[in-house]
């Protein structure tokens, strides 16, 4: 027997951790005391001796490892406690002895009155929070062997994986552990050659099942840590039932799904008398439904106890979770047995099998086995296994005996408390974390990766995108994707704080672009260009916070006139674009929030505001989509020095929203403040002459006049807008701009007035998405498959050609397998085949397949073109 480990527990700057009391509880390790924690307590005490029952002071809970558990947090307590007058230092001595005995004996101990004080008051907390650790170990454990299981199963089951390509969508607002945990899966079935095949629900929601497990495996470590060394805290109750009643809804999800897919495995076992025999034991000792579901109910009834009782909830969480090991462990065994039971069970009997009647089978030795292709992760975890299986069928002399040698085997070794079970979880571990076949280098914050069908919907975005524009009369233009920093600086107000520089390369200072309105500004300015009507969509930059719908890299579409027009002309123009660009994407219900810049600086100067401050009061009333009245107000007056009375005056206006044409009749109407500031009567005048162009042009009723629009930035002069979706996704705004008429002056001697909206288009796509246009379309646009059965191709790089030079979308495939020509065909959506085998050659025709009508026509070879062409225009 392996010598037990020491921990020591009470040393200055020490602390208790869950493994320490999860490894003395169970057994693995022996307790000692750090000398300076004893030295810090009195050997004798004042105070009278009485008798006590030390036993009924103590913790004493339904199983012996919990006991164990709950006096090693009470031991820790009171040397936590070092320094006091109270406790002597026999009393922990004595407690410490009793851990380290095989049956935990309490000598009887006579006690002061304040140490039976103590112990009373450290007795419920010290029980529950011991349960905690002994959870928190075991959930650990049980998150990391219980992914492994699942990897084997999906090889046992030839399951289709697909559900484990999870993408982190770069925006911070993605299932992290969900991802996380197809990201682990993949690596330990990194290069097997049997999933992919098989759809199974309970496979498919592995990654979220065992995602939420995760996640209160987190909680309840982070709050077990700190109640273990909280010294003589006392007990709340709701600490411990927010972090165990979640912990045992996720077991209850991961035990219903492992014992699913162990029922599976055993159906999946290929020899009759092993699944026969397998079937006898698993309904003998792995857990059923009912005891699982019997094992939650319980607990969520107890949850409703009183505090004095949770020792009882707690106890009933930690049972749970032995029946769900249980359940996972069964899971391993079945996987086991489908994959690799009948070669252990050949080289036990020697290349037989040993039948029902008694009889042996002899396998022929001409029969060749398959070689079969296993990850390379869970490869190595079934060795392990099998290792360990070697050598340990002992005398059966059936079938029955010797698998269930094995299942008693497997069942050690999967048992946290096993010697040799930390060297399991840390090859695990260790399987995930190399970098051998460790999962793919991670993405920046704030980025994407897109993959086929993402793109192909992004490409027809683009399309209608760019159609619109050209409507129009716009010309494309493209700028360097970074600037002169001098370029961009002073152009954001506030936001210029976002602007990515460059590191200096020893000449220019530079900075990445942040949007393409400044760029194109400085475009016009450089060149003397006086009027510009035109169009760009290219990638920006911004250093912000990752969140749903934000990201540090996306596309801008932008569209812009320049120049001098009729009065309103340009702004009434650029809105029409924006409804015709939503509408023909088809996202669903938008509306777009206009306002005028001169009003909004009317409003602020009715209000009070001085001038200097209208651009950072702007930035903050720019919040107000994602904020509440009250804490802009508590912005504007703490940290941008507005009164009260001020900020209240901004309220009554900023609340003003409603129909274009009739909240502007009410602000015009005599009595007004806005008629009495010069600014606000100029831009009354604009929006009067701007409604009535949208309502003449039947798109008024996508837009709503909003006082609060404020547009955060700098360059604005006269009116701004702004698209919000208004579907179920919360994406914020999906486009906006404004009329920017100072802007290109800047740069120049010559002032251009200009206007111009930029589409978010990549929050339009989470749009789409969520809408599931990417299920309905095609990521290629191959129009015909062209399959030679068979190796030669010489026949496909003909055929193929020849439709490649009349212009029609190919691909070919050389393969002798025809289920391989048929799921390709298939996976791609490509609508015809042109099929080519040893018969078709022979014969001087083809077979052309229509794959949706599922008919097939035979064509001469010399005539396939003309008549796939004939068929593709009809």
């Amino acid at each position: 027997m392996a010598e037990l480990s020491v921990i020591t527990i009470g040393g200055k700057g020490s602390s208790l951790s869950s493994s320490s009391v999860y490894a003395i509880a169970s057994g693995l390790a022996q307790l000692r005391i750090d000398s300076s924690a004893l030295n810090r307590l009195p050997s004798s005490s004042s105070s009278p001796l009485n008798t006590h029952n030390l036993v009924s002071l103590l913790p004493s809970l339904p199983t012996v490892e919990e006991s164990r558990a709950s006096l090693v947090v009470l031991l820790s307590k009171l040397l936590s406690l070092s320094g006091s007058p109270n406790i002597r230092t026999v009393l922990p001595v004595k407690i410490a002895e009793a851990l380290n005995s095989p049956d935990l004996k309490h000598e009887s101990l006579d006690l002061t009155d304040e140490e039976a004080l103590v112990l009373e008051k450290l007795k419920l907390s010290s029980a529950l929070y011991a349960i905690c650790a002994l959870l928190d170990h075991q959930s650990a454990a049980l998150s990391t062997v219980s992914d492994a299981v699942a990897a084997i199963t999906c090889e046992a089951l030839k399951a289709d994986v697909a559900a484990f390509n999870l993408i982190d969508s770069g925006d911070g607002h993605a299932a992290k552990e969900e991802i996380g945990v197809a990201s682990d899966l993949k690596v330990l079935l990194n290069g097997s050659k049997l999933v992919g095949k098989v759809e199974i629900e309970a496979i498919s929601r592995i990654p979220k099942i065992h995602a939420s497990l995760r996640e209160q495996v987190k909680s309840v470590h982070s709050k077990t840590r700190v109640e273990l060394n909280s010294g003589g805290k006392v007990v709340c109750a709701g600490v411990v039932r927010t972090a165990l009643l979640p912990l045992a809804a996720a077991l209850w999800d991961l035990g219903d799904r492992s014992l699913s897919r162990a029922k599976m495995n055993v159906d999946a076992v290929g020899s009759v008398n092993s699944r026969s025999s397998l079937v006898a034991l698993f309904e003998q000792k792995c857990p059923s439904g009912e005891s699982l579901r019997g094992g939650f109910k319980l607990v969520s009834q107890l949850v409703f106890e009183e505090e004095e009782n949770y020792d009882n909830f707690a106890h009933e969480v930690n049972a749970l979770m032995g029946i769900v090991w249980k359940i996972v462990t069964w899971e391993a065994i079945t996987a086991f047995m489908v994959l690799e039971g009948a070669e252990l069970n050949g080289k036990k009997s020697e290349g037989s099998e040993v039948n029902g009647g008694g009889n042996v089978k002899v396998e022929k030795k001409s029969e060749k086995k398959k070689k079969v292709v296993l990850g390379k992760g869970t490869s190595v975890i079934l060795k392990l296994i099998k290792d360990r299986l070697q050598g340990k069928g002992g005398n059966a002399v059936d079938s029955l005996g010797l698998l269930g040698n094995w299942v008693e085997e497997l069942i050690s070794f999967l048992d946290p408390k096993d010697p040799e079970f930390d060297s399991l979880l840390n090859r695990v571990k260790e399987l995930v974390e190399s970098n051998e076949t460790r999962r793919l280098p991670k993405l920046p914050k704030g980025t994407r990766d897109f993959a086929k069908e993402q793109m192909a919907i992004r490409k027809k975005a683009f399309s209608i995108i760019e159609e619109v524009f050209e409507r129009h009369g716009a010309t494309a233009l493209d700028t360097p994707v970074f600037e002169l920093r001098e370029t961009l600086m002073g152009k954001y107000g506030e936001d210029s704080k976002l602007i990515y520089d460059l590191a200096d390369q020893g000449g220019e200072l530079l900075s990445l672009r942040y949007d393409l309105t400044v760029p194109f500004a400085r475009y016009v300015a450089m060149n003397g260009i006086t009027s510009f009507k035109r169009y760009q969509i290219a990638k920006v930059y911004r250093r912000d916070n990752p969140s749903k719908g934000r990201y540090r890299e996306f596309y801008q579409c932008d569209f812009d006139i320049a120049g001098q027009y009729e009065k309103m002309g340009p702004d009434f123009e650029v809105i029409k674009i924006l409804t015709e660009l939503l509408d023909e994407l088809d996202i669903g219900d938008y509306e777009i929030k206009l306002n005028h810049r001169k009003l909004l600086d009317g409003m602020l100067e009715i209000c009070g505001v001085p001038p200097e401050k209208f651009r950072t009061i702007c930035s903050t009333i720019d919040k107000l989509d994602k904020q509440s009245f009250e804490q802009i107000k508590k912005e504007m007056v703490e940290e941008k020095g507005l009164s009260v009375e001020t900020a209240d005056k901004i309220g009554t206006f900023v609340k003003e929203r409603g129909h274009p044409l009739e909240l502007l009749f009410k602000l015009k109407q005599e009595g007004s403040s806005f008629l009495e500031n010069n600014a606000s009567i100029d831009a009354l005048n604009d929006l009067e002459i701007l409604f009535k162009a949208l309502e003449k042009s039947k798109c008024i009723g996508k837009v709503a006049f909003d006082l609060s629009l404020a547009r955060g930035l700098d360059y604005y002069t006269g009116v701004i807008y702004e698209a919000v979706f208004k579907g179920g996704a919360q994406v914020g705004s999906i486009g906006g701009g404004g009329r920017y008429d100072n802007l290109i002056g800047m740069f120049g001697t010559k002032q251009v007035p200009a206007v111009g909206i930029s589409l978010g288009i990549e929050r339009v796509f989470n749009i789409m998405e969520q809408k599931g246009q990417n299920q309905t379309t095609r990521a290629t646009k191959t129009e015909v498959l062209v399959s030679v059965l068979g190796d030669d191709l010489t026949q496909a790089a003909e055929l193929a050609s020849e439709l490649w030079a009349a212009k029609v979308k190919a691909e070919y495939l050389v393969n002798k397998r025809v289920s391989k020509h048929f799921d390709r065909a298939k996976e791609s959506r490509i609508p015809w085949m042109i099929i080519v085998g040893e018969r078709e050659l022979n014969e001087g025709v083809v077979r052309l397949k229509d794959i949706e009508a599922a008919e097939e026509s035979i064509i001469p070879r010399s005539r396939i073109v003309q008549e796939l062409q004939k068929r593709l225009s009809s």
